[in-house]
């Protein structure tokens, strides 16, 4: 059975990869980014709920990209020092990726086939929720805040269930 920890990533910084099965065992919520949209500012409440759950094992992943309104155009460079000046941002970064459409990397067609036409993301800031098993057990569209406590509830869940 596949499972989030099969697959990699680019990182945004420092070049190499991102390999997923580093956190083997660990909630994961996977967003993809951008830096110039509407939901930007959601960045402020990734970071904050990374730090509030980051000591139970939470792992927050962004995956910057430009595939909803060309909304992510920076450099890996240029994304990193958004990310930081303006939202503090700690947690772990992938380069700039596709995750729509025939282009879509390996994860996000993953995540397509397995949770069906509604759980694709259709513009920036689609959050996916992975219980330690690294099965997706929630998706959450743009207008979820991350913070909010449809996702709070949601994680919980997972570090108290498994």
């Amino acid at each position: 059975m596949t499972t989030v920890y099969d697959f990699s990533l680019p990182r945004l910084e420092g070049g190499g990869t991102l390999d997923l099965a580093e956190y083997r065992g660990k909630p994961l919520l996977i967003v993809n980014t951008a830096s110039e949209c509407g939901f930007t500012h959601q960045y402020e409440g990734l970071q904050a709920l990374w730090s509030q759950f980051k000591k139970a094992g939470v792992v927050v992943i962004g995956v910057p990209s430009n595939d909803f309104g060309q909304q992510e155009p920076g450099s890996s460079s240029q994304i990193a020092a958004f990310c930081h000046k303006n939202y503090g941002v700690g947690f772990p970064m992938a380069a700039r990726c596709p995750v729509k459409g025939t282009n879509a990397i390996p994860l996000f067609q993953w995540l397509n086939k397995d949770l069906g036409f509604l759980a694709r993301p259709r513009w920036n800031f689609y959050k996916y929720l992975f219980n330690k098993q690294g099965q997706p057990v929630a998706w959450f569209s743009s207008l979820t805040a991350p913070t909010s406590p449809r996702v709070r509830d949601a994680l919980e869940r997972i570090l108290l269930n498994g």
